[in-house]
């Protein structure tokens, strides 16, 4: 891969290919493009309603117009360049780049309908939802979906197979593996449908959000109601009280909840880390990769760590907007307009941290004779199975033990003990014949309670 000359951020330059698609829409471009489309868009509206003495446009003239937004590329990023080297103001380049579009599709008598009544928020706010909304629907939630299949199938393929779990890092009651992964899909699919029922909320009310120059320009006009019109036609929820900015509320929610999706992510990331160094998985040699400069031997789990990194990144800047975008002075200040630019960074830091778990997952083999010799070794994590079994048949009248709880303590707490030890005490208890069969045919292995069983919760695959 040819990289940039001289890039600043690793996301241009070392991860660019990864991070790619997200350009498309949250790019200084693809905001532009954006902005391109809305002020069309407002032209094509004004018409429509007749609104300033206008007609509506032909089919073939918005078709025209519509044409240029398509068609937005290296010519038009270059002019806007030209065009903001003089205005020294963006959302303005922007107006004199669509105004000369009009002129071209002989509509020069409508020019000023471009940007008429518009501040330049109502331009960028629903040009960020716009690319926002799409960045996320487009790219960043069919990546989530990639990284949670990894664990689905993981989950469904081994839903029985035995693991020993560690709570405080010791061994402890046993699960399955597909159990634990469950774990994860199930709390990814929830946060996952938290973020596709986000709303994304824009504004279209002038420079202080109170119609003041429209109702001046024509003063019979509804104003709110032609104002939630534009917005809900570019699919977006209309946000009737604002100042001069969208108050960035529905940025907020839906940062937090991206962020709260890496950091699930990072746990599993963490746990994976964990799974591959206690031997659990086997990661697969890929030809001609290299682990260690000096130890030819070592497959180093770098996917798993790239992505808990990147998603610590993500999440400080996800973080950050969130809590830096709902806070404007009184009618408007620029602190959100150079804060927004990052977003972009927040959700390729993400993408990124994904397409490693995604790619990290195809690389395992889970190591079924390493996770049973791990149970073989640790036969008193069935203390707690035989404590409570006493217990109950104390309370069933058929056991006279006092205190079971203790009894198992002193038998296995910081101990190691052997199958046939456990056997030979469970032998000598004082419960009922076939309690004594139940727990004389545990093992390990078969003390994963329900766990298997618990895997179907996660449900299928969900659409769309």
């Amino acid at each position: 891969m040819t990289l940039p000359p001289q890039v600043l951020s690793p996301l241009d330059g070392r991860y660019r290919e990864a991070a790619a698609p997200l350009s498309e829409y949250l790019s200084e471009a693809g905001l532009n493009r954006a902005r391109c489309r809305v002020e069309v868009e407002w032209i094509i509206f004004l018409a429509d309603h007749k609104l300033f003495g206008s007609t509506p446009l032909t089919a073939g003239q918005q078709s025209a117009l519509r044409q240029h937004v398509a068609d937005f590329g290296q010519a038009e990023i270059d002019r806007l360049a030209e065009l903001e080297a003089v205005t020294r103001h963006d959302v303005k380049a922007v107006e004199y780049l669509v105004r000369s579009w009009m002129e071209a599709e002989g509509l020069a008598h409508l020019a000023e309908l471009t940007h008429i009544t518009c501040t330049s928020e109502d331009i960028n706010n629903l040009s960020y939802a716009l690319t926002v909304r799409d960045a996320v629907q487009s790219v960043w939630l069919p990546a989530l979906e990639r990284a949670t299949a990894g664990f689905r199938a993981l989950a469904t393929d081994h839903a029985a197979t035995p693991l020993l779990s560690r709570t405080h890092g010791q061994p402890a009651t046993p699960s399955t593996l597909g159990k634990e992964m469950a774990v994860f899909v199930y709390r990814l699919d929830r946060v996952r449908q938290q973020i596709c029922d986000a709303e994304f909320l824009g504004k279209f009310s002038g420079a202080t959000g109170n119609f003041a120059a429209h109702r001046v320009a024509d003063p019979d006009a509804d104003w709110p109601t032609l104002s939630r019109a534009f917005v809900e036609s570019l699919g977006l929820t209309w946000n009737p009280l604002t100042t001069q900015i969208e108050s960035h509320d529905w940025q907020a929610e839906l940062y937090v909840r991206i962020s709260h999706a890496n950091r699930i992510l990072h746990n599993a990331a963490t746990d994976v880390w964990a799974y591959i160094s206690m031997g659990y998985f086997r990661q697969i040699p890929q030809a001609g990769a290299t682990g260690s400069s000096t130890m030819p031997h070592k497959i180093n789990p770098i996917r798993f760590e790239n992505a808990e990194a990147n998603f610590e990144v993500s999440c400080a800047l996800l973080d950050s907007l969130a809590a830096t975008l709902v806070t404007s002075r009184m009618q408007r200040d620029l602190t959100d307009s150079t804060t927004q630019r990052n977003i972009g960074v927040a959700l390729g830091h993400s993408l990124l941290a994904l397409e490693n778990m995604s790619r990290g997952l195809t690389e395992l083999d889970v190591a079924e004779d390493a996770l049973a010799a791990d149970l073989d070794a640790n036969w008193e994590v069935l203390g707690e199975a035989i404590q409570t079994v006493i217990r109950a048949e104390v309370v069933a009248g058929r056991s006279t033990i006092t205190d079971p709880y203790a009894l198992l303590k002193e038998l296995t707490r910081g101990k190691r003990v052997t199958a046939a030890a456990l056997a030979e005490f469970v032998a000598g208890l004082d419960i009922s014949a076939e309690a004594k069969a139940r727990l004389s045919a545990l093992t390990p292995a078969t003390y994963v309670g329900d766990s298997a069983a618990l895997v179907r919760f996660i449900g299928p695959t969900p659409a769309g």
